[in-house]
Order: structure tokens, then sequence, then C-alpha cells
């Protein structure tokens, strides 16, 4: 089959692959077949661009490059809402609306407010041509290829219905388990976590490689279709036609004919929203009728024909009865917050995060306190404050342990960490069990039918001790294995056994993580500050782990983003005599221990012996750009903000902390013009 052929046949595939599982949650093709055939795509457009198609799926992988994003005017400006707190507000709307219409019969549509980033898509002959940043309603960013990297985002309707030139709006946002996944990963290599999903989206979409936008996974919920001339007469069916023709239009909508009845939708969804997979902070009520909606008409910043409803943000309070401190993959220790039960956004806590020692002593919180709960960003359950006008005599210190409470071992804190650490990362058991967890993750060697409490069940069973004991498994060992497993929190069971389609589908899984590159493999191998970033950057510099593990630290510092501290752990971690035993151990086993080397072209050595840290996005170089011009000159680019930090180069948008960070240290911060002055010299 010629190139042109192939290509047209690997997109249509893939295609269709991405439609069943986005549009009908059909999984027709595992994960590694999928990759496997985009991989196919990637390489023969790349030897033959001319047939790329514009509705490729390679698109969704992003890695174009913009140095700034272009100003698009809106066709139809994106106007905001109205929006209340009262449901007698919502009355004195419904009598406007009666009164506007003439008392003539009308309908309501509500949807859910999703939280996230109102996002414009304009499609020409059915192809998306362009996505845009609301801005400020007249004019956004063109952020085209950040958003066709959101995989239920069509980047082409084949339908013959719909119009020449369409455009359609939606919220783009992070999904919940995206956010907390992302967290996770942040906090256990000693990141900052994101404050919530709504900026962690907003943020994501501002980055200028979509490569980077890419890996966050996005989504996109449509609610709004618009065309010249209008080619509905309701907005119930223009939601209606863009499910039908592949968009991804939340069911949670519903038509009501009083608003009577949107106040019921509005009871209904005050508690029921805290099961959708992202946060949501109100209802939207749109007259039904485009005509009715025309002769409602605007005031000067927002329709008459639509209101938003913004449910009050929940907290709670009740008494803190004791602190229980779980142990995390690398050994962090992390308080939690044992409650009285109460009801908060829907559910029952009886937990909540207090984050560090460092927090506990900022909230100056103690046992037997009355404290303020809350969820951040409507998610994850944490105390915010304590009431001292309740606390009385039986308040007592809150003494944080000295020895893990999982296995014993006495903590340590590393000079600037917030946590305190559990050392015994071979011994200690939920540092083994996170250990796997993290072994078998996607973004690490994807063995994902080892889920749900299998690994444990493993373990249990004295199966596994290491990762690398994954690769020795075989099916008499694992068919028929079963174990019952108990919630603490709810009480509830479920059972886990290992039959034969189950001990198929993990000895498969197993046998293809042995695929995945070089990158992922050190990754997997979850070294103490070696994050999914760290690893890439890691494994493009050394080429491979037998390079890595040989270089000195004075070597390792070289490397791009690795600090002292990221030495220092790679260091200690490859000295460990057991590290290296488990690191051929799966080299024997058949998995990647290398890469092509991505060499740097040298240009020059005017930042010899500098290091340098960035913030913010630039004007002339994209955050990779920068990276590698720092590199090429003889710098040393560096991960975080100390003393022997010799610039922090400041773009827009700069993070604040940082920022605050080197002006507490004495760090010199320059700007773009300065840096780029600094290679001429």
């Amino acid at each position: 089959m010629n190139p042109q052929d192939r290509i047209n046949e690997l997109t249509d595939r893939l295609n269709h692959y991405n439609y069943q599982y986005y549009q009908n949650s059909i999984s027709e093709v595992d994960d590694y077949t999928f990759d496997k055939l985009l991989e196919e795509l990637v390489d023969l457009e790349k030897n033959h661009p001319s047939f790329r198609r514009s509705d490729s799926p390679t698109l969704r992988v992003g890695g174009t490059i913009s140095k700034e994003f272009a100003t698009v005017y809106h066709r139809f400006p994106m106007l905001s809402l109205g929006n209340t707190y009262s449901e007698t507000d919502l009355i004195e709307f419904d009598v406007r609306v009666r009164k506007g219409l003439d008392g003539a019969d009308y309908e309501y549509v509500c949807e859910l407010k999703f939280d996230g980033v109102a996002l414009s898509m304009t499609y020409e002959n059915g192809v998306l041509v362009q996505g845009a940043t609301r801005g400020d309603g007249v004019r956004g960013d063109d952020i085209t290829h950040n958003v066709r990297t959101i995989r239920t985002i069509p980047l082409k309707v084949a339908d013959p219905h719909v119009p020449a030139l369409f455009e359609v709006r939606g919220e783009g946002f992070l999904p919940t388990a995206e956010f907390e996944r992302i967290n996770r990963e942040r906090e256990d290599i000693g990141e900052p976590l994101l404050a919530n999903p709504r900026n962690a989206a907003s943020g994501t979409f501002k980055l200028q490689d979509s490569s980077l936008v890419a890996k966050r996974r996005l989504d996109c919920f449509l609610y709004s279709f618009l065309s010249e001339p209008e080619v509905f007469k309701t907005h119930e069916e223009s939601l209606q036609a863009m499910k039908r023709w592949g968009f991804n239009v939340s069911q949670s909508w519903r038509k009501c004919t009083s608003i009577l009845e949107v106040m019921d939708y509005i009871r209904e969804w005050e508690t029921g929203r805290y099961e959708l997979p992202l946060a949501t902070d109100g209802i939207v009520i749109k007259v039904n009728s485009y005509d009715q909606q025309r002769q409602l008409g605007f005031t000067a910043k927002s329709p008459r024909w639509a209101i938003a409803y913004k449910y009050k943000a929940l907290a709670a309070s009740t008494t803190l009865n004791s602190v229980s401190y779980q142990v995390g993959r690398t050994g962090a220790v992390t308080p939690v917050a044992n409650l009285t039960p109460v009801l908060l956004a829907g559910t029952v806590v009886r937990r909540a995060s207090l984050h560090n020692s460092n927090e506990i002593q900022r909230l100056g919180v103690m046992l037997h306190d009355t404290v303020f709960i809350e969820k951040g960003g409507e998610i994850i359950p944490k105390v915010t404050g304590v009431d001292l006008g309740n606390r009385t005599d039986a308040s007592r210190p809150i003494v944080y342990p000295t020895e893990c409470p999982a296995c014993g071992t006495a903590l340590i804190r590393q000079e600037g960490e917030a946590h305190f650490y559990c050392p015994n990362e071979k011994g200690c058991p939920p540092q083994r069990q996170a250990r796997f967890e993290h072994f078998i993750q996607r973004r690490a060697m994807n063995i994902e039918s080892l889920g749900e409490g299998k690994i444990e069940l493993l373990i249990d069973r004295g199966l596994v001790k290491s990762p690398a004991d994954l690769y020795e498994l075989t099916f008499g060992q694992l068919f028929g294995l079963e174990k019952k497993f108990t919630d603490e929190e709810t009480g509830k069971t479920r059972v886990v056994s290992f039959k034969q389609k189950t001990v198929d589908n993990i000895l498969n899984a197993i046998e293809r993580s042995k695929a995945q590159p070089f990158r992922n493999v050190l990754f997997a191998l979850g070294i103490r500050y070696v994050g999914n970033t760290i690893a890439e950057k890691l494994a493009d510099y050394f080429g491979s782990l037998d390079d890595l593990m040989a270089a000195p630290y004075e070597t390792l510092i070289t490397a791009p983003e690795v600090g002292d501290r990221i030495a220092r752990s790679l260091v200690a971690w490859f000295a460990d005599s057991e590290n290296r035993v488990y690191v051929e151990r799966l080299r024997l086993a058949g998995l990647q221990m290398s890469q092509e080397r991505k060499v740097v072209e040298k240009k020059g050595d005017t930042l010899s012996g500098k290091t340098f840290l960035y913030t913010g996005t630039f004007t002339n170089f994209s955050r990779e750009e920068l990276e590698r011009e720092i590199d090429a000159h003889g710098g040393k680019l560096v991960s975080g903000v100390s003393k022997k930090l010799s610039y922090l180069i400041v773009g827009e948008n700069a993070g604040p902390s940082k920022v605050e960070k080197a002006q507490n240290l004495g760090v010199p911060m320059i700007g773009e013009d300065e840096f780029l002055a600094m290679l001429t010299v």
C-alpha cells in the first residue's frame, strides 16, 4: 500500500476508534494497539507531510509551539450572564421574561454551569479551523493548536447536514481525576500543588507548547451552536444536533415549562453535581426559543433571556477528634483530620486534609477544636480554620510523630521541605504498595489490568516483593486467587478474584509493558524528585540508563532542570546495591533501557557557569526553546529558586511564589530582553 493510502486508512481507523471511545464509551481496541497504530501514522506523516489530513488524530498529540497567541475577533460576541444566588431573583427574572414576551407561552432549558474556561470553536466545511478563548467577549486568543489536543472535540464533522460555516461554544475543563492525578505526582516530587481544577485548566490553555497541553488530558462540554443563517428554532434542537454530530454535550440539561420546574432542577443538582467528573458552580437558565430570545434582546452586558443561578459556597464546622498519618510512595507522611461526621457538599465528611506540620502550625489547630472545613475546588475536603470562640479546656496540642506510623522507622525532614519522610522505602508496607501502583500507572509501565486491589492481593500472597517480580509471574500462580476487601470508610465489601480472562489480561498487559519507552521506565523506577517531566529530560540528555547510572554528581547537575536536590537523590538511589540489582532484573525482563539521545547544538559559552530558572510565558521563545537556548550557550537550567540561582527569567503571567522567593533570597530577576542581550555578549 502506498504511503498516502496507508495514511488515509490509519486516519479513518483511528478517528473511528476515538469516536467509539469518547462518544459511545466503547473500546474496540486496547491502548497498546491504538498507540502502535498512532505511532505508525506519526512516522508516515513525518516522512510524507503533504499527505497529512486536517482531521489527523496526530493533531491530538500536540507539539506546535506558539511564541505568542494571535488575537481573534468573535463573529458573535461572547457575553457574560447576569447571575444570582436567590430564588426570589429567579422569580423576578421569570416575571420580566413573561412581560417581555407579552404573556406568550415559553420554555426554559436548564444546564449545569461548569467551572472551567469558555471556548469558541469555528468549523468550515465540517473541519475545525479555529479555537479561541473568550477574552473580553469581543476578542480572544487563538489557541487552535491547544484546542485540537482535546480528544472529545471533533477535528472534522462528517454529517452532510452541518452548515458550511458554524461555531460551537463550550466549557474547557480539567477532569477531577486528572487534577488529582497531577497533584499526587506534584506532591510526590515536592512541587507546589495546583490550587483547583479551574485555575489549572486556565493555565494549561495558556501554555504555548501544545504537547504539554495534550499531557493534561483536558476535556470540554459543548453548550451553544451559532451560524448564519440559523438552522434551528430552539436551543433544545441545537443541543440534540450537536450530540448527534459527535460533540460532547452533557446530558444533564433539561427542558422546563415553568419557573417551578426550574427550581426543582436547581434543587436536584445541588447535591447531585458532586457526583460529576468536574467542578460546577451553578445552573444556567435560557429561554428555549431563538425567536423569543431575539424578542427579549440584550442589555449592555448580558442577554435578557438567560441568567445564571450560583450555588452558595458550602462550608461546615465540626469537631477535630484525632489526627492520623498516611505514608505515601516516597515516604512523605501526611496528617489527616478525623472529624465528627458532618454533611458537606452532598456527602458526609469524616476526614479532611491537614497537608503537613507547617499547615498545622499556621492554622494553630488543636485536638478537640471546632474547625471549619470546605472542599478545595469542591473536590478534596480540607481544614481551613479554627473557631477559636468555641475552644475549650479539652483542646490539646497536636504532637507530630517522630516515627513512621506504619513501620516505626525514625522520620527525617530534609532542609527546606514541608514534609517529614520515612526513609524505610523498601520495608515500609504503604511505601511498598504505592511503589507498585506508581510502577504500573499509565505514564510509567501502563499495566492497567493490575488495578483495583490486585497488587495488594499479589503482595499479600507473597508473589511479588518488587515490581521486577511482575515479569516472572505465571498463569498457574495467578489463576484462582481471591480475596475480600473491606472499605474502612464505607464498610462495603468487594471481592477480587483471578479468573482465566483476568489472568490473561494481566499477563498480556505485563508483556506489552516491555515496549514502553526508556523515559517511562525511568519514571517507573520511582526515584524521589524524578517526576514525569524530569524523567523525560534525563532520558533525552543521557540517552541510556547505563550512562545515567555512571554519571557523577557534577555531570548530573549539568542536565536540564536537575538541581542539587535531584542530583543527590539520583546519586544515592543508584549507589544502593539493591536498586542496581532491581535495574538489572528489569533489563533482563526486556524493558527499554535506552533511547536516541537528543543532542543540543552548542552556540557559545556566554552563559557558562550561570544557572537559570524561568517563570511565565515569553514572546520570542516557547519554554522548550528557552531551555534549549540556555543549554546551547553553556548555561544550566535548575528546578527551583535557591540562593545558588544566578537568574530568574520573568515573563508574562509569572508565578508569584517564584518571584516572591527570588526577592526574599536576593536572586537577580531579568526579563526576556535582558536574557537575549546576555546571549550576544
